[in-house]
C-alpha cells in the first residue's frame, strides 16, 4: 500500500462528526421508510375469481381454458405472431413458452373475491365460501398444486359492510391456521380505501388476528386497492395514498390500481373507461412515487374486453390487452389483473416477448459494468441495479432461462440478486 498523500483541510473532525450525529435520527428514518425492493418474486398479474366460483381445479382450468383458446384462435407459432405483431425471432420462442407456462404454471397469482366480483349472498353462504377458500388453498399449497400466491380480497373498511368483511377475513384465516398454518405466498387485498385511517384498522385487525394465534407480530401483510380519487388527493391536497403506506405500518405490500371504479369515481363515461385513459395514468403514476424505495409494489389494472365469440373478436380483444400490458411494461408497471382464462395467453406474450427482445442488450450492458469493461453506454449504479432487477423478473416468469443469463453476463443468480438489491448507500457491489 502506497503511503498516504498529506492534503490540505480546513474542518476540525468534531464538525463532521457533529452532523453525522444530528443526521442519526434521519438515517434511521431512511431505512426505516424506504428499505428497498423486498427481493421476493413478483407476479406478472392476479386473477380474480368469484368465492362462490373457486373450485379445488380453478388453476388448472384456467390454463386448459387458455389453452383451448390458442387452438381454437391461433393454433401455432405464426398465427400468433401475426395477431399480435410479434416479431419474427420471437415468435417461436414466445409461443412455445406460453404454451408451456399455461401447462406448468399458468396463473402466478390467485385472489378469491369476496368483493364486487362476489355480488349479494347471505351471511351463512359467505361464511361457508371463505371456510371452503381457505380449505382449498390449504389443500393446494400441501398438495404443490397452488399458485405461487393466493389469498382473498375482502369487503372494504366502510361502514355498510365493515363487519361483514371482517368476518369473512377471520373466517378465512382461522380456516388456514386449522389446516397447518398460513401459507408462505398469502395475499390479502383490502379494497376501495379512502382514508389512511381505514389503513391503520386493517393493520390492528391483523395485530389483533396475530395475538390471538399466537404468530410472529406482523406476519400478515395486506395489498391496499386504489379505487378511489381521494386515495390519490386527500382533502387537504397531500397524496393520501403515500400517507396509506405509512399507516400501514409495515404491512403493506402493493398498492393495485382499480381501474374502472377509479374511473367511474372521477365521472369518466364507460367506453373510455381503461388503463391507458389519462387519469389512470396520473393515478398510477402518483402511487408509483409514493411507493418508490418503500418496498411496497405497484400493480396495474385490468381491461374488461373479454376474448370471447368470433376469432376476429378473440383477435381484437387480444390485441388490445397484449398492447395494454406491454405499455403497462415499460411504465414499469410490472403486474396486473386478468379477467378471463382467455386473457392468460396474452398476458404471458406481452411479459416474454418485452423481456427476450430486451434481454441480450441488459445482459451485455451489465457484464460491461461487473467487469468494468466499458461500452457505448456509461452505465450508473443504480442502473446497473435495475439491468439485474429486470434480469431477475425474467427468470421468476420464465421468459429467460437462468443458463442463458450466466452465459452471457457472466454472473450467477446469486450474483444478479446483489447487483439487483443493494440498499440506500451501497450501490457498488461486485459479484460474480
Amino acid at each position: 500500500m502506497g503511503q498516504q498523500e498529506n492534503v490540505a483541510t480546513s474542518l476540525a473532525g468534531a464538525v463532521s462528526e457533529g452532523i453525522s450525529a444530528s443526521l442519526a435520527p434521519i438515517d434511521a428514518e431512511l431505512e426505516r421508510r424506504y428499505p428497498g425492493d423486498p427481493g421476493t418474486r413478483q407476479p406478472v398479474h392476479t386473477v380474480y375469481v368469484p368465492g362462490e366460483a373457486f373450485a379445488d381445479d380453478t388453476i388448472r382450468t384456467w390454463g386448459d381454458r387458455a389453452l383451448a383458446a390458442l387452438d381454437e384462435h391461433a393454433p401455432d407459432a405464426a398465427s400468433f405472431a401475426a395477431v399480435l405483431g410479434l416479431a419474427d425471432e420471437l415468435a417461436e420462442p414466445v409461443y412455445a413458452r406460453v404454451r408451456a407456462k399455461l401447462e406448468r404454471e399458468p396463473v402466478e397469482d390467485l385472489r378469491v373475491d369476496f368483493e364486487d366480483g362476489y355480488g349479494g349472498r347471505t351471511d351463512a353462504d359467505e361464511d361457508a365460501h371463505a371456510a371452503r377458500a381457505a380449505r382449498l388453498i390449504s389443500e393446494a399449497y400441501a398438495g404443490g398444486t397452488a399458485a405461487p400466491y393466493m389469498g382473498i380480497r375482502m369487503k372494504c373498511m366502510e361502514a355498510a359492510v365493515r363487519d361483514r368483511g371482517i368476518r369473512t377475513l377471520d373466517v378465512f384465516l382461522s380456516g388456514l391456521m386449522e389446516a397447518g398454518g398460513l401459507p408462505d405466498g398469502l395475499v390479502l387485498t383490502l379494497p376501495k380505501v379512502t382514508y389512511p385511517e381505514q389503513v391503520t384498522a386493517m393493520a390492528r385487525l391483523l395485530e389483533e388476528f396475530e395475538k390471538a394465534r399466537g404468530l410472529t407480530p406482523g406476519r400478515i401483510g395486506f395489498e391496499i386497492q386504489i379505487e378511489t380519487s381521494q386515495s390519490i388527493l386527500a382533502a387537504d391536497g397531500t397524496a393520501a395514498v403515500a400517507r396509506m403506506i405509512d399507516a400501514a405500518e409495515g404491512r403493506a405490500t402493493g398498492l393495485h390500481y382499480g381501474t374502472f371504479d377509479y374511473s367511474a369515481c372521477l365521472g369518466v363515461s364507460a367506453a373510455y373507461q381503461a388503463s391507458d385513459h389519462p387519469a389512470a395514468d396520473h393515478a398510477k403514476a402518483v402511487m408509483q412515487v409514493a411507493a418508490a424505495g418503500t418496498g411496497v409494489r405497484v400493480s396495474d389494472g385490468s381491461t374488461n374486453v373479454l376474448p370471447v365469440g368470433t376469432t376476429a373478436k378473440v383477435h381484437d380483444a387480444w390485441r388490445l390487452h397484449y398492447g395494454l400490458t406491454r405499455r403497462a411494461l415499460a411504465r414499469a408497471y410490472y403486474q396486473g389483473w386478468d379477467m378471463h382464462p382467455g386473457h392468460i395467453p396474452t398476458r404471458y406474450a406481452a411479459v416474454f416477448a418485452f423481456y427476450r427482445e430486451g434481454f441480450e442488450q441488459a445482459a451485455a450492458r451489465l457484464a460491461a459494468y461487473a467487469n468494468r469493461t466499458g461500452g457505448d453506454i456509461a452505465d450508473e449504479p443504480a442502473t446497473a441495479k435495475a439491468l439485474a432487477g429486470y434480469l431477475l423478473r425474467g427468470l421468476d416468469c420464465g421468459a429467460l432461462d437462468t443458463a442463458e443469463v450466466t452465459r452471457l453476463t457472466g454472473l450467477t443468480l446469486a450474483g444478479l440478486q446483489v447487483y439487483a438489491g443493494p440498499r440506500r448507500g451501497d450501490l457498488t457491489p461486485s459479484a460474480k
